[in-house]
């Protein structure tokens, strides 16, 4: 894990730990072991993520959200991923961001959120074909009683995966750049964000959140909602290039 150096013209209370992820390829979607998988998932493609990129190694907390947003959540910790943001808000706040260290910060794209979440695994999750606990925050089952936390945790409890990446399962969804496309039919190859067609104004989630059950986890499970909504239990995290 190669961490990024501080940003010498920047405050570093305002911006986020980073890391390097690596270039390499990957296949992208779909496990054949994994029966929770679906055609939005399909079909399994190979994509090259040609050069490093840094990201951010947790979501991005509500204390740093605020240095751009004050006010917001104030009676949330500050070491809380922050919610209730939209995809609009994420892509103010990268651009925010980029004025303030003079580094272009952007949200990752699909494809990069995968292979980064994969971390070379081609297991059903970072860890393996399961997921413990004491893994990831997520609701532990659907009957009966809902068990779990009950609530998003602190970033950095649950151990990081290979690339030193925290929370890529469960805790808050992350918005993607990408526009919503049902499946990987003509998708790009080369880890660009999928832009072009789709679902106008729907932009894609991944990981997962603190009230989902595993299967809404898995590094291939993808999701969209619409760019402006906000809920409490999607967050983001930020991407650059190098």
């Amino acid at each position: 894990m190669t961490v990024l150096p501080p940003l010498p013209s920047a405050d570093p209370a305002i911006v986020p730990y980073l890391v390097v992820v690596p270039a390499g390829s990957f296949a992208m979607g779909e496990n054949d072991e994994d029966k929770f998988a679906n055609d939005t998932e399909r079909p399994r493609h190979e994509v090259a993520i040609p050069r490093d990129f840094g990201m951010s190694v947790f979501p991005v907390t509500v204390g740093e959200f605020r240095a751009f947003r004050p006010g917001h959540a104030p009676r949330e910790s500050a070491d809380l991923p922050a919610v209730g943001i939209s995809w609009l808000d994420a892509t103010g706040y990268c651009e925010w961001l980029g004025e303030q260290t003079g580094r272009a910060f952007r949200l990752p794209t699909e494809a990069e959120w995968e292979y980064a979440c994969r971390a070379g695994s081609r297991d059903i999750f970072t860890h393996g074909n399961t997921l413990d606990t004491d893994q990831a925050n997520y609701l532990y089952s659907e009957h009966g009683m809902k068990v779990g936390r009950g609530h998003r945790t602190p970033c950095g409890v649950f151990p990081p995966n290979a690339f030193g990446l925290f929370d890529m399962h469960g805790n808050v969804c992350e918005w993607a750049q990408d526009t919503w496309h049902p499946d990987y039919l003509g998708a790009p190859n080369d880890g660009s964000a999928w832009i072009e067609g789709g679902r106008r104004g729907w932009r894609v989630i991944r990981g997962g959140a603190w009230d989902y059950l595993p299967r809404l986890l898995r590094t291939s499970w993808r999701d969209a909602l619409p760019e402006a909504i906000r809920r409490d239990n999607v967050g983001f995290r930020v991407a650059c290039d190098l």
